[in-house]
């Protein structure tokens, strides 16, 4: 069964500036710009303004409408608009996945050089591991912790695809791994946190 219309929008904030054109969305705001490409999902998007029922404010928001749509192809519109969220979010707080070094005998040794993230001695190995950054993702090691590193950035998707990556290199291969529980692994991720 077809559904007529499924419609839904994401208010977006100040400081925000949208632009939908052809199904290309770019969000600019105070920490910089990100652009996303929804052209394999056919549906309506545009910036509408929205007029609040009790103060009589007016507000812009992004409204995505998907006429006589499947069940499947109704999942689309949610997740589009949650894509939006997520790069609304991005210019104006970023996003922080911090990683826990795990490790019971050989200190696993973390470095940077250039973009490049440097993993030594893990399980007392003599190979170095390394992981490139993506592009518009900084690293940080934490001053307060312990053995944490902290991967910012704006775009959600990059972040975490860095985080998952310098996990992935650590992983154990033909051991027990019940028993070697060795490793890099994300203890905390969500946006920056306003300081004060």
């Amino acid at each position: 069964m077809k559904t007529l219309l499924a419609t839904r929008s994401i208010d977006i904030p100040e400081g925000v500036d949208v632009e939908c054109n052809a199904r290309v969305i770019k969000v600019t705001g105070p920490r910089g710009t990100l652009s996303r490409d929804f052209k394999h999902i056919s549906m309506d998007c545009r910036v509408v303004e929205k007029e609040d029922e009790e103060t009589g404010e007016k507000t812009n928001a992004v409204q995505v409408d998907l006429w006589f749509a499947s069940r499947k192809q109704l999942a689309c519109v949610r997740t589009v608009c949650s894509h939006i969220d997520n790069m609304i979010t991005g210019v104006t707080r970023g996003f922080c996945y911090k990683m826990r070094f795990v490790y019971s005998h050989f200190p696993i040794n973390v470095t940077l050089s250039g973009d490049i993230v440097e993993i030594r001695n893990f399980l007392g190995e003599k190979r170095v591991r390394k992981v490139k950054l993506m592009h518009g993702v900084s690293y940080k090691r934490s001053e307060n912790v312990k053995d944490e590193i902290c991967l910012t950035g704006n775009d959600i998707a990059l972040v975490s695809l860095t985080a998952a990556q310098i996990q992935q290199a650590t992983n154990i291969r033909n051991k027990d791994l019940r028993k070697f529980l060795d490793g890099i692994y994300v203890s905390e991720k969500g946006p920056i946190e306003a300081e004060g």
